[in-house]
């Protein structure tokens, strides 16, 4: 009898511990990932990374720049093991020279171009403002580093404009960079990702046209694991997460497209 009521105490014991072993299992389970992303991307991913995190228990650790400074970091041996690029080029190119994982390669976005101004009621819906050339300064990201600035320079280009408004520029390093010329009014208006202006599907401010994509390449937007991140299983888990209904529409409602 004794020992029945041993085993009996016992057995109801168990489920308790178990509950009590529950967080501490999962912390053990817990991982981190290092991110680097296309500026353009920086308010969706540091919505999803928290929701990431919350779900699966992992943390994303996000850095920020422009694609082809990533890519040099990768290529320099950066310790990033996803990288979110602003265009599908530079995955491609990191998997075809050995820095990413072969077929791991995804479009997670596709970012559309905005022509925008800090002002209310100074860019139409229409390039008409280009047209008229009265500003003094437009705002455009490094073409050569930025795929947003290469579609902008693509659109100036179709519009037969380029000629006329090239020597206004006003270049930044990146696209977080060119929002901040006209944000702050150093640059009248300029070439943006509509993602840094529009949130919970609106407008936050200012005025913008949202040029057509028929006036530039897509701006496809791929994600792809790095070698470094091969056996993380936070970097599986957080690839995972960017193709859920969740993430999307998280992207959606900053302007995105998939």
């Amino acid at each position: 009898m004794h020992i029945g009521r041993s085993l009996v105490k016992n057995a109801f014991r168990l489920p308790a511990l178990a509950l009590l072993a529950t967080p501490f299992a999962s912390a053990a389970l817990a991982a981190e990932v290092s991110v680097a992303v296309a500026a353009n991307f920086a308010a969706p991913m540091q919505t999803i990374a928290a929701d990431f995190e919350k779900d699966s228990g992992h943390k994303a650790q996000l850095v920020f720049g422009s694609t082809g400074k990533l890519y040099a970091q990768i290529r320099n041996g950066a310790p990033f093991e996803v990288l979110l690029a602003a265009d599908n080029e530079t995955p491609a190119r990191l998997e075809k020279e050995g820095f990413a994982v072969d077929g791991s390669r995804f479009t997670y976005a596709i970012g559309q171009l905005a022509l925008w101004s800090a002002r209310s009621g100074y860019v139409g819906d229409n390039p008409g403002v280009l047209r008229q050339g009265t500003f003094r300064h437009l705002g455009i990201a490094n073409p050569r580093l930025a795929p947003y600035g290469a579609a902008a320079v693509e659109t100036l280009t179709r519009l037969g404009l380029l000629g006329k408004v090239e020597g206004k520029f006003v270049q930044g390093e990146n696209i977080a960079q060119t929002f901040q010329f006209v944000a702050t009014g150093n640059a009248e208006l300029g070439f943006v990702a509509l993602s840094q202006v529009y949130a919970d599907d609106k407008l936050k401010g200012g005025s913008a046209w949202v040029v057509p994509a028929r006036l530039h390449s897509p701006i496809r937007q791929d994600a792809v694991v790095l070698v470094k991140g091969k056996e993380n299983p936070a970097a599986t888990a957080l690839i995972k997460f960017l193709k859920t209904d969740k993430a999307h529409a998280v992207i959606k409602s900053y302007g995105y497209a998939w």
